[in-house]
This record gives C-alpha cells, sequence and structure tokens, in this order.
C-alpha cells in the first residue's frame, strides 16, 4: 500500500462532506434501481461469460452516479464497474458499482446493492489505492451503511426523516476459526468456480459453515456488523470492494490480500484482526 500511502487524505472536514454525498449518491441510485426495475427485467449485455450479467438497470444506475458526481465534484475521475471512466485532476476517484449483485437483482432476490466510495491513488493499480469514503445502498432493506476515515462505521434508514438513530458497526470479536461463519462467493468463469470449489473443500472442516450471498459488498458489510466473523474471495474488482473496505475497517476490522498485502484479484480477506490471519492462508493455494 505504499503508493496509496503517498497520497494525502483529506482533511476530516473534506472527509465529512465526502462520506454525506456517498450516502446521498447510493441511496439515490439504490431507489432508483428498486423502484423503477421493469416487471420484465432480461439481460442486455454479458461480460466476461455468459453467467457475467448486465441489465439496462446496470447501465442507467451508472449513468446516474455519473451524472450525480460530475454535478458535485467534476475535477474527481470515476471509475465504475460498467466501463465509462473518467479521469479527474483532483487525486481523487470515485469508484462505484452501480448494482452489487446484478443476478440476485435479475431473479428479484432480495440481497443486492449499490456501491459508492471515494478513494486516494490509482484504483486500477492493485496496491495503489485506498478509500477514504463509502457507502453501500441495501434497497431491498431500506439501509444505508457508510464510513468515512476516523470516524466509525454506521447503519442508518435511507430515509432522512426516520427517526431511528444511527447504529455504529463493530465487527464480530470471534477469533476462534471453527466457530467462525465464514462468507465467501464464486467468479463466472467454469474453471475459477471449479478452483474455488475446490479450496472450499478444505476449508468447510474448518469452520462453522459457510454462507454464500451473492453481493461482495453486502458481504462486507456483514462482516463489519458482525453478522458474519469473516469473509474471503477471489477474483474481485475494485468496485466491488471499495466502500465495503473502508466500512470494514472503520467497525475495527481488517482487509487484507494474499500474504497480508493489499486486497484485489488474488484474494481479498475481511475479518476482526485475529481471525484474518487464520482464514487468509486457507486461502493462498487458490490460482488467482
Amino acid at each position: 500500500m505504499d503508493a496509496a500511502a503517498a497520497v494525502s487524505v483529506p482533511s476530516d472536514e473534506q472527509l465529512a462532506a465526502l462520506e454525506q454525498l456517498c450516502v446521498e449518491f447510493a441511496v439515490i441510485a439504490g431507489r432508483f434501481i428498486r423502484d423503477e426495475r421493469p416487471d420484465r427485467l432480461g439481460v442486455a449485455q454479458t461480460k466476461s461469460t455468459d453467467t457475467d450479467v448486465v441489465t439496462v438497470m446496470d447501465r442507467r444506475s451508472e449513468e446516474l452516479l455519473h451524472r450525480l458526481i460530475i454535478e458535485a465534484r467534476p475535477d474527481d475521475g470515476i471509475l465504475g464497474e460498467e466501463g465509462a471512466d473518467v479521469t479527474g485532476t483532483s487525486g481523487l476517484t470515485w469508484v462505484i458499482d452501480p448494482i452489487d449483485g446484478t443476478v440476485n437483482y435479475l431473479y428479484e432476490i432480495p440481497a443486492y446493492a449499490v456501491s459508492v466510495a471515494v478513494v486516494v491513488g490509482d484504483p486500477s493499480r492493485e496496491g495503489a489505492w485506498r478509500p477514504v469514503a463509502g457507502a453501500i445502498s441495501d434497497p431491498s432493506l431500506r439501509l444505508v451503511h457508510h464510513a468515512r476515515h476516523g470516524a466509525g462505521a454506521w447503519t442508518r434508514p435511507e430515509e432522512e426523516g426516520d427517526a431511528t438513530p444511527p447504529r455504529r458497526l463493530t465487527v464480530s470479536s470471534e477469533h476462534r476459526l471453527g466457530r467462525s461463519l465464514l462468507a465467501t462467493g464464486f467468479g463466472y468463469a467454469a474453471d475459477v468456480r471449479a478452483r474455488q470449489a475446490e479450496v472450499l473443500t478444505r476449508v468447510l472442516p474448518l469452520v462453522r459453515d459457510i454462507r454464500r450471498i451473492g453481493s461482495a459488498a453486502l458481504d462486507l458489510v456483514r462482516v463489519a456488523d458482525g453478522s458474519v466473523d469473516a469473509y474471503a474471495e477471489s477474483g474481485i474488482n475494485a468496485w466491488d470492494l471499495a466502500a465495503g473496505w473502508i466500512v470494514v475497517e472503520e467497525a475495527g476490522g481488517v482487509v487484507v490480500g494474499r500474504d497480508g498485502g493489499a486486497p484485489g484479484k488474488a484474494l481479498t480477506v475481511a475479518a476482526g484482526p485475529a481471525l484474518a490471519t487464520q482464514v487468509a492462508p486457507l486461502f493462498t493455494t487458490e490460482p488467482a
């Protein structure tokens, strides 16, 4: 993370404003994909494989987020899952996933999210960036989870008028591998899935159980709020990870990759510090 560490972090006042924008934009896009979902939603495009799908709502949600960001922060960069990237001049980049959990969304399974983060460094290069503020909208539960550097991680209702107070998030205190509930996910290519399944045949006997939710952003939120003890997956991208990373860290957890390095495609592990050091080695034999 040396390259990212060399980039100055905005002041707390600036971070607070960025966090608020992350929340605002994630909630707007989350409401949009929930409330404007067509009755018949089909696959608009496939990406890496026939199972890696894009819907028209992925595109429309990313277009909406682009408009919101450019209007509020015209000098910032944008990196998004659907590829309409913007090069900025401010040193800050918005890393966005317009629908994380697209297959769930396509099948009307209520486990999908909108992920919006602001990062310093270059998010196109692993190990060269880190998030400083982020928000994850869970439209199905009408919640938004958010954090900024040094200010804790929080969950609150998406409606600003809701009197329910924000709830501070804290990772699980479980440190015993054999009693840990582990979240994970799978890639889209058949050979990658086969390797991931083989790894799980070794991991499953060592943990309490495994959960596969289908949204990396929501997996990371569940680590942050302690509803799962750890998360490990290979093959995820910056937009899958960025907002959840800052939320987990501000909830007292760690997010690491192979050999304790930066998280990314080879491996991303999120957990409390004591558990992360036990989980990460279980996945280090998995090919990238």
